[in-house]
């Protein structure tokens, strides 16, 4: 078994409940945590082997630009993408943060975490 963590990927978007949000938008962090068998690729040095975060990224930025009420709703569906399209990964790990978010005081972020496996 092995872990893939991508830190602080940053993205643009247009999430939450206020009509301002959709319009404005927000700056957004995203962390990944993938737990996948690596053994293999580990021996063979193949990238077709394991789990390509570059994939993981692209999978992240599109998801974040949909749209939605709440992060919950953005992160069920990079959850979702991720095993639908990645077999290697057994389970994903997600925190989703919305930095300043306009909640009436000085907030540095709120963060949702959510997590699915095979």
């Amino acid at each position: 078994m092995g872990l893939i963590k991508l830190k602080n990927i940053k993205v643009y978007a247009y999430h939450g409940c206020l009509i301002e949000e959709k319009k404005i938008g927000s700056d957004y962090r995203v962390d990944l945590k993938v737990k996948a068998d690596l053994s293999q690729s580990a021996v063979s040095d193949r990238l077709s082997e394991t789990v390509d975060y570059v994939h993981l990224n692209h999978i992240v930025k599109e998801e974040m630009a949909i749209p939605s009420k709440l992060l919950e709703h953005a992160a069920e569906r990079i959850l979702v993408r991720i095993l639908d399209e990645i077999s290697l990964v057994d389970k994903v790990i997600v925190n989703v943060s919305k930095i300043n978010p306009p909640i009436g005081g000085n907030v540095e972020m709120v963060t949702i975490t959510r997590s699915k496996s095979r």
